[in-house]
């Protein structure tokens, strides 16, 4: 969703450049729990991968738990620098599989400008544009790990903002009273700041909109030094800090809820692949993203552990 590889357009650059040559066996001491019973994916190579950001290395841990289990073994090749890379990877069978957001697809891979405010339509809508290139999407998880605006506390007690409606009513208002803090991308794409501003009628002067990492906009957002920051809703620092989140009430970002690809390819010759994930893809939703991703941006713990830790509670591996 949020990174993409730079200056990259050759397949040959986008998969050396990503990263894609390296990778490591999974060794996880893993048995069927609820899910992989039987182990039908027992005799599969299958390698999964992953954008480089928590949230991505920790699905895609999920995933290659979820193969292991159900017989599989795993080749891992998570934390790919970027988004075209990763999705380059399944789509030439380099890789098996990946959770990847509809959103993203949608809009950045399929290049549409518009996106489809149903989430079971956007859903529809990329699995069946993506066929063509040889990717399966298997049934969307809850987790939308979209755009927002958030503010600490003390700002929502002043100014009590609880939808972006009512954030473009403030500035208009007070246009001092709305600063905010985002990346660099968000402030030029069009289902970033730009298009938000036109969404909503809402006119923020330049001066009062400040570029910065992605780390540091949760941390600048706390202390108060912005008013509103770009924040992505899954984040769990956005629980960790305590963020109000302005509700997008005009329903204006895309929704990009995360959903197995896999490699048409690979899903013919392993059917078993869609059974093994469909009931870890239904759990998956922001309350769980957020706690996930917590852990590992707040409490420093590995991603593949996080990952790991969860199915063992879920019950799905044992």
């Amino acid at each position: 969703m949020r990174r993409t590889c730079p200056a990259l357009a050759l397949t040959l650059v986008l998969l050396s450049g990503c990263g894609l040559t390296s990778g490591s066996p999974m060794v996880d001491d893993v048995r069927p729990g609820s899910i992989g019973r039987g182990e039908p994916l027992k005799g599969a190579d299958l390698t999964v991968t992953s954008k480089e950001f928590t949230e991505q290395l920790i699905l895609g841990a999920i995933m290659g738990i979820a193969f292991e289990a159900a017989g599989a073994d795993v080749l891992d090749r998570t934390g790919i620098q970027g988004s075209i890379g990763a999705r380059e990877a399944v789509k030439s069978g380099d890789a098996d599989g990946m959770y990847e957001y509809t959103g993203t697809a949608w809009i950045t891979y399929q290049g549409n400008s518009e996106p489809v405010t149903d989430p079971q339509r956007q859903w529809e809508a990329v699995r069946k544009a993506d066929l063509a290139n040889g990717l399966t999407w298997l049934p969307k998880a809850p987790l939308n790990n979209t755009y927002a605006l958030a503010m600490n506390q003390a700002g929502f007690r002043k100014y009590g903002t609880r939808t972006l409606s009512e954030v473009a009513a403030l500035a208009a208002k007070d246009s001092g009273a709305v600063t905010l803090c985002v990346e660099s991308e968000f402030a030029n794409r069009a289902d970033g700041l730009p298009g938000l501003e036109k969404a909503y009628g809402m006119d923020v002067p330049a001066k009062n909109i400040t570029q910065m990492d992605t780390g540091i906009i949760y941390t600048q957002v706390a202390k108060g030094s912005c008013r509103y920051g770009e924040v992505f809703t899954t984040d769990g620092r956005i629980k960790s800090m305590n963020l109000a989140v302005m509700r997008d009430d005009r329903k204006f970002f895309p929704n990009y809820n995360a959903a197995p690809e896999i490699n048409s390819k690979s899903l013919k010759k392993w059917p078993a692949i869609a059974e093994v994930l469909d009931p870890v893809t239904k759990r998956l939703n922001n309350t769980v993203a957020q706690e996930l991703n917590a852990k590992v941006d707040v409490a420093g713990e590995d991603p593949h552990q996080v990952a790991l830790d969860w199915m063992k509670a879920e019950g799905f591996v044992k």
